[in-house]
C-alpha cells in the first residue's frame, strides 16, 4: 500500500489464483480494515515496512493477531535493521528488497507459499 497512487483496485486471475493490489490514500489503516472484513479472501500479504499511519511491522503484527498462518512478505529499502532475522522475529515469513525485481520478487513468493 502506498499514499503515492490514487484510489485503484487491480484484480487478476491466471491458472485458477487471483491477485488484488490495492492501492489508495489511506494506505496501512485501509488494508487492515479490509482484510479484517474478510481475513480468509487472502493466501498472501506483501506490505512495505515504511507506510503512512502504520508501519509494515505493527501491521503485520495486527494482520498475525487475526490470523497467525498467514504467509507475509515485507519490502523494503536497504536497511541494516531490517533483516531476514528480524521480519521473522516479527512473524513475517520473506523479506525483499527495493527495487524490486520481479523474478526476485516471483522467487521470495514462491518460497514463501511452499513454506520455505
Amino acid at each position: 500500500m502506498s499514499s503515492r497512487y490514487p484510489a485503484t483496485s487491480l484484480t487478476h486471475t491466471k491458472r485458477g489464483k487471483r491477485c488484488e493490489n490495492q492501492r489508495n490514500n489511506t494506505g496501512s489503516v485501509e488494508a487492515l480494515e479490509l482484510f479484517r472484513s474478510a481475513p480468509d479472501r487472502f493466501d498472501l500479504v506483501i506490505t512495505d515496512m515504511t507506510m503512512p499511519n502504520m508501519a509494515g511491522d505493527q501491521l503485520t503484527s495486527e494482520l498475525l493477531s487475526i490470523r497467525p498462518e498467514l504467509p507475509i512478505i515485507i519490502s523494503t529499502g536497504y536497511s541494516e535493521k531490517i533483516t531476514e532475522h528480524s521480519v521473522a522475529h516479527l512473524g513475517a515469513r520473506g523479506l525483499i528488497y527495493k527495487p524490486i525485481v520481479k523474478s526476485k520478487l516471483a522467487e521470495v513468493i514462491r518460497r514463501v507459499l511452499d513454506g520455505g
